[in-house]
C-alpha cells in the first residue's frame, strides 16, 4: 500500500478591527418656560376681575435624556472573508500551504477556540515571541494527539459496526473468522493464490462512507505484492479470489490500519472497503 505524506507549514489570520463609534454627543434642544398666569394684564375698560389665587407655574419637564453615540454598543461586526486574488505561482504555493495545514490538522478534532490557540501559536512565532518554550513543552504533543485519536477512533469503529453487519447480510457474502466480509463480485477461472505468492492485482480503496484514498485503475498501473507484505484483510482476503476473478473486502479498523490509521486520508478506526480485481500470481522467489 502506498503512504500518505502530508505537510505542516504555517497559518496566518487577518482581524478585522472593530468600526469606531462616534464621540460627539448631539445636544437636547431648549425648552421655553411658560409665563405665569399673573403676567397676564386685563383688557382696558374690562370690569378688574377678583383676582384669582395664586397659581404657581409648573415647573417644565426636562427633555428626555439622550445617550450619546459613545455609550451606544455597536453591533458586533460579522467578519467577511474576501477572496484572495491567487495570480502567481508562489501565491498560489501559499495558498496550498494553509490548505496542507488544515488538512493535517484534521485528525486532531479541534474546535474553534482550540484552533485560534494554534494559529496564536504560529503568529507568535512568525514574531519571534512564543508564549512557551517549544523543547520543553513540546513532548505533550504526543499523549495529546493519541488521546484524540484514540477519541476518534472509537467514535469511528462504533459508526462502521452497521455497515459491515448490512455486508454481511447479503447474499453471496461470507464472513471470515478474523472478521472481513468477502463478497465475489466476478467469478475468476484460475488459481487462487496462497499467503506465500506475490500476487497483481487492480483494485480501489474507498471507505465506509464512499470516499476513495486509492485507485490502482487511476494510476492505470496495476500492483504487484506479496501478500505477506500487506494489511492482514488483503492477506486473508485475496486468497479467495481466484485469477481472472473480482472480490469485495470489508476490512475492519482491527485488520486494516488500526485506531492510529493512516491520516489525513484513512481515519482511525475506519472500515475500509476494497474492489480488487486479482490478474496474475507469481510464486515466492526461492
Amino acid at each position: 500500500m502506498r503512504e500518505f505524506l502530508f505537510l505542516i507549514p504555517a497559518l496566518a489570520l487577518a482581524q478585522t478591527p472593530a468600526p469606531k463609534p462616534a464621540t460627539q454627543a448631539p445636544k437636547p434642544a431648549p425648552v421655553a418656560a411658560p409665563k405665569p398666569a399673573s403676567a397676564v394684564k386685563p383688557a382696558t375698560g374690562a370690569a378688574t376681575p377678583k383676582p384669582a389665587a395664586a397659581v404657581k407655574p409648573g415647573a417644565p419637564k426636562p427633555a428626555a435624556a439622550v445617550k450619546p453615540a459613545s455609550a451606544v454598543k455597536p453591533a458586533a461586526a460579522k467578519p467577511t472573508a474576501k477572496p484572495l486574488a491567487l495570480s502567481t505561482d508562489d501565491e498560489k504555493a501559499m495558498y496550498c500551504i494553509g490548505l496542507s495545514i488544515a488538512k493535517s490538522l484534521g485528525q486532531f478534532e479541534l474546535s474553534p477556540a482550540e484552533l485560534d490557540i494554534v494559529t496564536r501559536a504560529i503568529a507568535d512565532a512568525a514574531s519571534g515571541k512564543p508564549q512557551i518554550d517549544l523543547t520543553e513543552n513540546g513532548p505533550k504533543i504526543e499523549p495529546f494527539a493519541r488521546a484524540r485519536g484514540e477519541r476518534a477512533a472509537g467514535r469511528e469503529k462504533a459508526a462502521s459496526r452497521a455497515y459491515i453487519d448490512k455486508a454481511a447480510a447479503e447474499p453471496g457474502a461470507q464472513t471470515a473468522p478474523s472478521g472481513f466480509v468477502y463478497k465475489e463480485l466476478q467469478a475468476g477461472t484460475g488459481p487462487t493464490p496462497k499467503a506465500s505468492d506475490t500476487v497483481k492485482v487492480h483494485y480501489r480503496g474507498t471507505l465506509t462512507n464512499g470516499t476513495e484514498f486509492d485507485s490502482s485503475y487511476k494510476r492505470n498501473e496495476p500492483a504487484s505484492f506479496p501478500l505477506t507484505g500487506v494489511i492482514k484483510c488483503w492477506t486473508e482476503g485475496v486468497q479467495m479470489i481466484k485469477v481472472g476473478g473480482k472480490g469485495r473486502l470489508v476490512c475492519p479498523s482491527d485488520i486494516a490500519y488500526g485506531d492510529r490509521g493512516r491520516p489525513p486520508a484513512i481515519p482511525g478506526g475506519a472500515t475500509l472497503v476494497f474492489e480488487i480485481e486479482l490478474l496474475e500470481i507469481a510464486p515466492a522467489a526461492k
